[in-house]
């Protein structure tokens, strides 16, 4: 018999080549705003959209309490039925178990615990991708804890998401890099607290020399909500406290007469790069584009934007700037008005724009050429390729 047919000895037989595991990505989803439900409907969308063959996926629901819980990977239970959106408490697996991420950068290992048994380890997570929408999650609070356990997260940092989510200090930002901001007031909760008597006579004097109606909108708010648009003093106080209801800060706007334009922005290897703008018409069933409007009645954006290539290319020349001007990564969505006289106004830019499958952020970059799924790919590769920490 020639030695090619003898059976290999243990010292010569081949070891198995070691399977390498898939990038783990948890998203993490809900949260303590008032944009909660919003926040599971975009979740659902991502976690449909994730490539399976290239990613493990865990699914980590933030109640409204702020309790963080596993959830079963089920986003098909995580979209808007009968006009209503849906919470984390119905998609957790236990009523009292708690998911924990490690704060020590030298381990992305996550524990989930219940009352009275041992803790148990879920494995290391590679990459965050967060789509909490709002205060404690979208505003540099997650984004500060992901930084301290070491773990590479999709979107803006601690700062860009921070300024991002408070409208008063992004128009500040803005103003100071020359971008065109619509005029304003702010009043801050000491201001409404001490003297309200005060702080309504500005406001009524901002409505005599910018006119009526006023929008009055939370400061650190998102997904129109908690937004009034008052045509009258008799209104005023109403609208202060459906604001405050969400945020104690809260800004006063006089209306811009025009189109509403968005423009997503995108990063690529070479830098960010602007999608086709999109428009958002009238809403005639609405006084504007309110959270119904966007969530449960589908108001149907114009993508691409009816615009000249003039106004294309300046829609989207300002939507980088603003992405520039707050230090943004990864991506935003930029919202303008495109005024009577013809001159882009920036409104406000969201961080974490929304990812429902009717959101114009998508939307805007399918007209693009990138798919949904190469959108969330992009994004989760742009993470897992960035470091934490100052950069």
């Amino acid at each position: 018999m020639s030695s090619e047919n003898l059976p290999q000895s243990p010292e010569r037989a081949e070891s198995p080549v070691p399977q390498r595991r898939k990038p783990r990505v948890a998203v993490v989803f809900g949260g303590r705003s008032s944009e909660h439900g919003i926040s599971v409907v975009t979740a659902g969308a991502v976690m449909k959209a994730i490539d399976r063959t290239k990613y493990d996926v865990l699914p980590i629901g933030i109640t409204t309490d702020g309790r963080w819980a596993l959830t079963a990977d089920e986003p098909e239970r995580m979209a808007i039925t009968d006009r209503k959106v849906p919470d984390v408490d119905r998609l957790t697996e236990s009523a009292e178990g708690s998911v924990v991420l490690s704060v020590d950068p030298g381990s992305r290992e996550v524990l989930y615990s219940e009352p009275g048994s041992v803790p148990k380890a879920l494995g290391e997570v590679d990459v965050v991708f967060p789509v909490l929408h709002g205060p404690y999650g979208e505003d540099g609070t997650l984004q500060g804890l992901l930084e301290l356990s070491g773990v590479p997260y999709v979107g803006a940092g601690v700062l860009a998401s921070a300024v991002g989510q408070d409208k008063e200090y992004m128009k500040r930002v803005f103003l100071s890099f020359g971008l065109p901001v619509g005029p304003y007031e702010v009043v801050r909760p000491r201001e409404w607290d001490n003297a309200p008597a005060a702080a309504r006579k500005r406001i009524v004097d901002f409505a005599g020399e910018h006119g009526w109606p006023l929008f009055i909108k939370p400061a650190r708010g998102g997904s129109s909500m908690g937004i009034t648009k008052v045509d009258s003093i008799e209104g005023l106080d109403e609208a202060i406290e459906e604001a405050r209801r969400h945020d104690p800060k809260f800004l006063v706007e006089s209306l811009l007469r025009g189109r509403e334009i968005e423009c997503g922005v995108l990063e690529f290897e070479d830098g960010p790069r602007a999608s086709v703008p999109a428009e958002i018409p009238p809403v005639t069933a609405h006084d504007f584009y309110d959270f119904e409007a966007k969530y449960i009645d589908s108001a149907a954006g114009l993508v691409p934007a009816p615009l000249t290539e003039e106004q294309t290319a300046e829609v989207q020349r300002l939507a980088v700037a603003a992405f520039d001007a707050v230090s943004c990564e990864g991506l935003v969505r930029a919202d303008f008005f495109l005024t009577e006289d013809g001159t882009f106004v920036i409104n406000e830019i969201n961080t974490l724009p929304g990812f429902t499958p009717i959101s114009m952020y998508p939307r805007m970059w399918q007209e693009s050429g990138v798919s949904y799924p190469e959108l969330v790919d992009r994004l989760i590769q742009a993470a897992l390729s960035r470091s934490t920490g100052l950069r």
